[in-house]
């Protein structure tokens, strides 16, 4: 990877990518720095200062930020020492999140539910929240959010309502900020194939039976759900949600973009 990239959509551009340490979102900052991006990339896991690492000795500029981004604390830290370090704030790829437990809703504590909600939905409104006042006074911008195609499904239904939440709010502020020149999007990927991850999302294991077909069951029903009958892979899901990000998609608000196969969510 080179420093002036051949294909460069985003050159001098700054983009921050919350969950970079691993899976998705280090894949989106994989292909974003080689399309010229400046990087912010940012974690609750200190495995993201390794990923900043391996892209500065390729010749990208790229900062590592630890934070708690289910906090408003951690969320306006970010994005003040991103603009801080870089002078402004261009693309936000909002990728925290993800499903803590699978199992029917009536299993589901009080604090399990809680969580799911903190994980899946908090860090994408704080994010958000911090970051609009930057992009505001720039008269420009772009928020894509990372839902999911779980928003139709079994056996997770508090990060179902997460992400449900994630795809309202991505309508009604792609509403409320056009007239500040700033887009927000969406894209919900589907069950995607991944290394095994560094850092847990802290998902038990299965105790008996019934909880390993309760897992099994949210699986089998995604596998159903995609016409294509597969899991997708990291690039197919990074190279959609950099599209909703670039100029490419630069009449493109307010929209979830499916990215499952055919599963519309």
């Amino acid at each position: 990877m080179s420093a002036q990239p051949a294909t460069a959509r985003f050159r001098d551009k700054v983009m921050v990518i919350t969950g970079a340490a691993q899976g998705i979102g280090q894949r989106v900052a994989e292909r974003a720095a080689s399309e010229g991006a400046r990087l912010a990339l940012v974690d609750r896991a200190d495995h993201v200062q390794e990923v900043v690492d391996e892209l500065r000795g390729q010749g990208v500029e790229a900062i590592a930020l630890q934070a708690d981004l289910e906090t408003w604390e951690g969320a306006e830290d970010v994005m003040a020492r991103t603009v801080e370090h870089f002078g402004r704030l261009d693309i936000l790829i909002n990728n925290v999140g993800g499903a803590i437990n699978f199992k029917p809703f009536t299993e589901f504590t009080p604090d399990q539910i809680s969580a799911e909600i903190n994980r899946s939905l908090m860090p994408t409104l704080w994010c958000c929240r911090a970051a609009l006042p930057t992009m505001v006074e720039q008269g420009c911008g772009v928020i894509v959010n990372i839902s999911s195609a779980a928003t139709r499904g079994i056996h997770r239904i508090p990060y179902s309502a997460a992400k449900g939440g994630v795809n309202a709010m991505t309508a009604s502020l792609a509403f409320e900020y056009a007239e500040h020149g700033i887009r927000v999007v969406a894209t919900a990927p589907g069950g995607t194939e991944a290394p095994p991850r560094r850092i847990s999302r802290g998902t038990p294991e299965p105790r008996n039976e019934t909880e390993q077909a309760w897992f099994q069951a949210h699986i089998d029903q995604t596998k159903q759900s995609c016409l294509m009958g597969r899991y997708g892979t990291l690039d197919e899901m990074a190279a959609p949600i950099l599209f909703m990000a670039s100029d490419d998609a630069s009449y493109i608000t307010g929209s979830v973009l499916p990215v499952a196969g055919g599963d519309l969510g």
